[in-house]
């Protein structure tokens, strides 16, 4: 009876995944292996070498690279003497194997998991345990070649995944030359910087309220400040603005990342990428370590994706920039003596995902596996259900390298078998009287009730079943 009372009293433990997390299954891995392949592809095309590194790395080395955004890291606990943290990017671990390595030059790429402590916001894409892809170029190299190929990529890597983007692309000497003709202090460069980072996501007058109030520049530094960065365009416009504008063109910082944008402009119109591309000068990526070009992809939804609203909101549209990098020159030298130049971007698969799932539901094309053919059987009042015979055309399809099932039962019902091959391009349907003949139908599944009402498929050898069913794939 006490036993009884104790059991009562025990609570159901509420099961669930921690804030900004999540499981991934079926159509979602389906998806987001898609676009993994997607990335991959490209990396590859363009002579990427993969890397692999630790999900967490000593804490010294993580630290002092991030601005404020340090905040955010997973400290663990002190193990064997070690203070660890879980990573935050693949950027930093990525100087750090080249500070400890022999290489001077390579084109490295890594997918893999990064943590950071962040508030999430799921349906944002906004978590706190993603992946990112990262494509890096390291080495001494003329000056813009490297950064024109990142972009490049970047479009490929859309152009593949059908997604209209636009690149905004602004310089970190342009933008720090710009802070010291404005008035900014030196020492209040980088803090400064990661507020005007803040307009993407919120309106001048409160950036300049986080830069007076909050950071201590005065009112007329602010808005000499508002005056520079609210100016956009194509590279040749803006390069004009900056040209014609001698108090600008008289910092050394902003005339050596004019000529930068100079040259990359015309590399950019050699790589056929030079129209997705936006000079922003608000534009200030909020991580220390940039030194050169720094750039932001952002979507441009589709209206029906666009209208896609969750829950009547409208997080969709606010899941903010899905790649991002820059040129960071001396990163590595913070580790060794060695001093090795690198320029790369990091792809955000999870707000990439948000967006191609909302446009996957929109136009009603999620699967949940990969299957492309499923092996069925039909009869009278003396159905067999022809399971070996299934099993052995099950058989030769796997030997030829193609995705099949069946249903695992002896005599399955026919509509129990179209149910099951819902999301299945293919069927291959058994009957006792075609068998006899050598032949089974092979019909397109799922294309609709009314072409499916008059399609019962076509006859085809058993000898010729794999021929035509890789010629329809």
């Amino acid at each position: 009876m006490a036993a009884e009372k104790k059991a009562s009293k025990m609570t159901v433990q509420q099961l669930k995944t921690p804030k900004g997390t999540r499981d991934w299954v079926g159509a979602d891995m389906l998806l987001r292996d898609h676009i993994f392949n997607s990335i991959l592809d490209v990396f590859k095309r363009h002579g990427g070498v993969s890397l692999d590194t630790p999900v967490f790395e000593l804490k010294d080395v993580l630290s002092g690279k991030y601005g404020e955004d340090s905040k955010l890291i997973y400290d663990l606990a002190d193990q064997g003497g070690e203070l660890c943290a879980l990573r935050y990017d693949l950027t930093v671990p990525f100087a750090r194997w080249l500070g400890m390595s022999n290489t001077q030059s390579i084109k490295r790429y890594q997918i893999a998991k990064v943590y950071r402590r962040d508030q999430p916001a799921v349906t944002r894409g906004r978590m706190r345990e993603f992946y990112q892809c990262d494509f890096d170029i390291a080495g001494v190299y003329d000056s813009m070649i490297p950064d024109a190929e990142i972009l490049r990529i970047t479009s490929e890597i859309f152009d593949v995944l059908k997604m209209d983007i636009s690149i905004a692309i602004n310089h970190r000497q342009i933008l720090d030359g710009m802070f010291a003709v404005a008035g900014v202090p030196p020492e209040k460069v980088r803090t400064i910087s990661s507020a005007v980072d803040k307009l993407d996501k919120a309106p001048w007058a409160e950036v300049k309220k986080e830069m007076v109030e909050g950071k201590g520049l005065s009112e007329e530094v602010a808005d000499r400040i508002g005056e520079y960065v609210k100016h956009n365009g194509d590279l040749p416009t803006i390069i004009k603005f900056l040209k014609e504008d001698q108090a600008l063109m008289a910092n050394s910082d902003i005339k050596a990342g004019v000529e930068d944008m100079e040259l990359l402009s015309s590399y950019l119109n050699a790589f056929r990428v030079g129209t997705k591309v936006v000079f922003d000068l608000a534009l200030a990526r909020g991580l220390d370590y940039y030194t050169g070009i720094i750039y932001e992809v952002k979507t441009n939804l589709a209206p029906e994706v666009d209208k896609k609203k969750t829950k009547g909101n409208d997080e969709l549209s606010q899941v903010g920039s899905i790649a991002a990098g820059g040129r960071y020159d001396n990163l590595v030298g913070m580790y060794g003596k060695r001093q090795i130049p690198c320029v790369g971007i990091s792809f955000g698969v999870d707000r990439i995902y948000t967006i191609m799932k909302a446009r996957q539901e929109t136009e009603g094309k999620a699967r949940v596996r990969e299957v492309d053919v499923y092996v069925m059987a039909f009869g009278g009042s003396g159905f067999t259900g022809l399971l070996l015979e299934r099993m052995q055309i099950v058989s030769k399809l796997w030997e030829a390298g193609i995705r099949a099932e069946f249903q695992a039962k002896v005599k399955p019902k026919l509509p129990q078998q179209f149910k099951a091959a819902e999301d299945v391009p293919l069927g291959v349907i058994l009957g006792e009287d075609e068998l006899k003949n050598g032949e089974v139908r092979l019909k397109a599944l799922n294309t609709g009730a009314a072409e499916e009402e008059k399609d019962r498929g076509q006859l085809v050898k058993l000898d010729d079943l794999v021929a035509e069913i890789k010629k329809l794939l």
